[in-house]
């Protein structure tokens, strides 16, 4: 009796609608802010969940499709025509982005480590061309990814998806291309505040070189190239030479557009010598642009007998490359 007494009487009496009811409403409003709360940040988890677990990355997904615009006409997205398979830091950027002055080429936005990496092997050919740009019939497709020239397993997988591809690998003059290995790497932990090594520390081993170097190995193609050939005939690849490229990119852009089967398109008006970058940047329809900014870094500087190790090292793998791919580089 006095409990329910106490009830009417608190429901009765003119004080207390003042003070006794207005505070458990609060406290409803906020069990109800608060629940809503956990509703929306439950909500906002699961989506990032499915966007990222679902959804091409960002990296990779479609210019038109990431700016809400239609395709061109006529235009599907597709296995590509052409790969660049490598060499890493052999001038695979420069490479992709001069063969994208011609007109009948589109070119996938960034490196889709597709056959290399298993994780995005696994999802398949319908998840590879949602990585491809759109292409009107009568333009090929390229994508580049420098690491699938070192990776032995990549070369069947490509070879089954798309035996008719045609491929692409630029070289350099090892050692040259080692040092600028070791440069970008080395800007990478700088970048992340990650404890360097020097290139002697990394390159030698008890007065001898280190084979276990990734950067050395990447430099002996001969090893890689014979994957590849085990594949795919030497008329499917061609060759590119990087250090040519630097020099005369025209020269070199030809050849690659008489391989393609491209009309000749590529001229000398797409190319002027940026003297402050101290190499060529690219002229499109009026248009000017040079690679970024992390391209061109200078070497650090190396012992002169270390950098003799590694051109006596590398005279012999190169003249099996040599070999291999019936023609010679003007390498040290």
């Amino acid at each position: 009796m006095n409990g329910r007494s106490g009830v009417a009487a608190d429901s009765e009496e003119p004080a207390s609608p003042q003070h006794e009811i207005p505070q458990n409403v609060n406290t409803r409003r906020v069990s109800v802010c608060v629940f809503m709360l956990v509703v929306l940040m439950a909500a906002v988890v699961v989506a990032l969940l499915l966007f990222f677990t679902q959804s091409p990355s960002l990296a990779t997904a479609d210019p038109l499709a990431s700016h809400g615009h239609d395709p061109p006409a006529n235009a599907t997205r597709r296995l590509p025509d052409i790969i660049i398979i490598g060499v890493r830091k052999g001038g695979t950027r420069a490479l992709i982005e001069m063969l994208s002055l011609h007109t009948d080429v589109v070119a996938a936005q960034s490196e889709v480590h597709f056959f290399d990496w298993d994780s995005h092997y696994r999802r398949g050919a319908e998840w590879y061309v949602s990585q491809m740009p759109y292409a009107r019939p009568g333009q090929l497709t390229v994508e580049k990814t420098p690491a699938y020239f070192t990776s032995a397993r990549v070369p069947e997988r490509v070879l089954q998806m798309k035996p008719d591809v045609r491929l692409l690998l630029i070289v350099r003059e090892p050692t040259e291309r080692l040092l600028s290995d070791y440069t970008q790497v080395f800007h990478n932990r700088l970048e992340k505040r990650k404890r360097q090594q020097t290139l002697e520390t990394l390159l030698m081993r008890g007065g001898e070189l280190n084979l276990d170097y990734k950067a050395l190995n990447r430099s002996l193609y001969h090893v890689h190239m014979r994957h590849w050939l085990d594949a795919f005939p030497r008329s499917r690849i061609h060759l590119v030479d990087g250090d040519a490229l630097i020099r005369n990119p025209l020269a070199e852009m030809k050849k690659v557009e008489e391989f393609l089967h491209l009309e000749p398109q590529i001229n000398g008006s797409n190319f002027y010598f940026n003297q402050t970058r101290g190499f060529f940047c690219l002229r499109d329809r009026r248009r000017e642009r040079c690679l970024h900014g992390s391209k061109g870094r200078k070497h650090p500087r190396v012992a002169p007998e270390v950098l003799r190790k590694l051109y006596d090292f590398f005279h012999e793998p190169n003249r099996k490359f040599f070999e291999l791919v019936g023609r010679t580089f003007d390498w040290k």
